[in-house]
């Protein structure tokens, strides 16, 4: 009989620029399908910047998690070097955050925990950047969600692998 209660969970952040938009909009939505599927998984989300620091989520983004029927409760951070050692898998949601990402990786081991959200996605194209909804309307967030739901299936795969590879 092997003890699965001993074992750590797989840990997944989510990472835009803020993280107020974005990467908790990520965070929520992959946090009730891991919850759904009772999968040891943690998940959480932070930002390039620490200019939000402290800050609820976007409202925008609290109003289409909702109405989706996600959870909303949230409070930015920025995302720092040493946390590295705390994740499996460092999610980008663009380009520039990947690249932020990699700059501030220690070493090899720590460049390849970082992805971008849709490479996730098989059907993505090459176009794997979530747009940033920021400036935008209320169909721009529903845009990011519509993002996210797509790649969820790969993250989850990614997980399940990641917990089978560590039991």
């Amino acid at each position: 009989m092997s003890d699965t209660t001993s074992r750590s969970p797989y840990r997944v952040t989510f990472v835009c620029t803020g993280n107020i938009c974005r990467s908790p909009m990520a965070e929520h939505v992959l946090r009730k399908y891991i919850e759904d599927e009772a999968l040891m998984a943690i998940v959480d989300s932070s930002g390039t910047g620490g200019w939000h620091a402290g800050d609820a989520a976007d409202r925008r983004t609290v109003r289409t998690l909702r109405r989706h029927g996600f959870t909303s409760d949230h409070a930015a951070r920025k995302f720092q070097r040493g946390w590295f050692d705390d994740y499996d898998l460092v999610i980008a949601l663009d380009a520039g955050h990947l690249r932020e990402l990699r700059a501030l990786a220690r070493d090899e081991q720590d460049r390849d925990k970082i992805r971008l959200l849709r490479s996730f996605d098989p059907s993505a194209g090459p176009d794997l950047d979530v747009p940033d909804p920021y400036y935008e309307d209320d169909e721009a967030f529903e845009h990011v969600l519509d993002l996210v739901e797509r790649a969820v299936p790969g993250i989850l795969d990614e997980i399940r692998r990641g917990l089978k590879n560590a039991g």
